[in-house]
């Protein structure tokens, strides 16, 4: 059965190259989203977020009649879920974009039609989506209660791509691909191959959901021991960067780089839903999420440590010293703040210190709410020439191109080892 038109529900870092994907390749694509700000970017051929080859693909696409934008489902051959999965105050799973986008496109559900979820979920979420469905449309057959003779096909396939080469990493990476079926997984392959230069993969969707998981946990686990040696190092004196160095010169030794916590819409949450599910079990996973938590108030603890520092060799009053802090994105070189710790840092920093908080963010035009009123964004050159204590916390390529004659600042905070060496 072919896939004529594709609708793609969320329309963020994931959903809108997905279905710019689907739309170069000749296919009638219908981006979902409740933001209007978000359709009506899209359908005058522009894009709301940051992303390298991204815009040229979508302008095509509108301009030749592929791709359009609408805040409600429409019907279509194949539906796919690339909505936000964040955590509750207590970390657990909050599904609840998940069930509102399942609820919106029931409604339009016929025989034949094929559902992916590619948001990143607790193990189960396929198997609630198949439940959730069957209860609003029993006029129709679902795996779990018909299997091979389901009338509607359902399978799991979460992205892995890197912000700021999505375009390429989702066309070029393996997908897995996990159907309540083997017939789901075989047609959810059919449909990525619209596109897909790697490999589908097929599992069952228990398996795929815990797959994403792993991937995202195995990685805050390593970025844990990283951030903890930077703790003893500094305790001991040691330049924890020249200290990682030297061990990964051993052949079998691949230590990543330490940095001011983890952010993003993954590794920060991804973690807590193994944990949430299996609390007993995952006591590495857990202990890794503490130790990457807790980084943000050691940065904060080291930026007051430099302030007293300041205040006592300038003799200066605390509302004298500008705080400026470098980088607001969770990772180099994007636009993309969710659960980014640069931005929380900003914030603690700018709420104690009497002083002016300045910022410098290149790749953002204006603050989050959450640090309006707070701080002042400027730009580069502004911050270095105002600030007394200036804060590293993104390594963006235009602050690692820095020259060590601009930074004439004694009392620098550098959680990523960019400027380590200029003071």
């Amino acid at each position: 059965m072919s896939f004529n038109t594709i609708a793609v529900i969320g329309l963020g870092y994931i959903g809108l190259p997905t279905a710019a994907a689907f739309a170069s390749c000749q296919k009638r694509v219908v981006g979902v989203d409740i933001s209007q700000h978000a359709v009506d970017t899209i359908n005058r051929g522009a894009i709301h977020i940051v992303e390298p080859d991204l815009e040229q693909v979508v302008k095509s696409a509108v301009e030749a009649g592929y791709l359009s934008a609408a805040t409600q489902p429409q019907p279509a051959d194949a539906f796919l879920i690339a909505v936000p999965t964040p955590f509750k105050d207590d970390h657990q799973p909050d599904l609840s974009y998940i069930e509102a986008a399942v609820n919106a496109l029931a409604p339009v559900l016929k025989t034949g039609d094929l559902v992916i979820l590619e948001s990143t979920s607790p193990v189960g979420t396929t198997q609630q989506i198949a439940s959730w469905l069957a209860t609003a449309r029993p006029d129709l057959r679902f795996p779990q209660q018909a299997g091979e003779q389901a009338e509607i096909n359902i399978a799991y396939c979460p992205e892995r791509v890197l912000p700021g080469k999505v375009m390429v990493e989702l066309i070029q990476n393996d997908r897995v691909i996990g159907g309540m079926t083997p017939t789901c997984a075989e047609r959810a392959c059919q449909l990525y191959k619209t596109f897909l230069q790697g490999e589908c993969v097929i599992t069952n969707s228990a398996t795929a959901e815990l797959c994403k998981l792993t991937e995202n946990s195995f990685r805050d686990v390593n970025i844990a021991f990283a951030n903890e040696l930077s703790l003893i190092c500094a305790e001991q004196g040691i330049d924890v960067w020249e200290l990682i160095a030297l061990a990964n010169r051993h052949p079998r030794v691949n230590i990543l780089q330490p940095g001011p916590g983890v952010g993003g819409h993954c590794i920060a949450v991804d973690p807590w839903f193994i944990v949430a599910q299996n609390p007993q079990q995952s006591r590495l996973i857990h202990t890794a999420r503490l130790v990457n938590d807790s980084k943000p108030h050691w940065v904060i603890d080291r930026v007051k440590s430099a302030l007293a520092d300041c205040l006592a060799a300038t003799n200066k009053r605390a509302t004298e010293i500008r705080i400026a802090c470098f980088g607001l994105a969770f990772k180099p070189n994007i636009d993309d703040l969710r659960e980014s710790p640069a931005v929380e840092i900003t914030r603690q920093i700018a709420l104690w210190h009497s002083g002016e908080t300045l910022v410098v963010e290149p790749h953002i035009t204006e603050l989050p709410p959450s640090l309006r009123g707070l701080v002042t964004l400027q730009s580069l050159s502004t911050a270095l020439q105002q600030a007394d204590l200036i804060v590293m916390l993104v390594d963006h390529q235009l602050f690692k191109a820095i020259e060590p004659q601009q930074v004439t600042q004694p009392w620098i905070v550098d959680t990523k080892g960019v400027w380590r060496t200029f003071a």
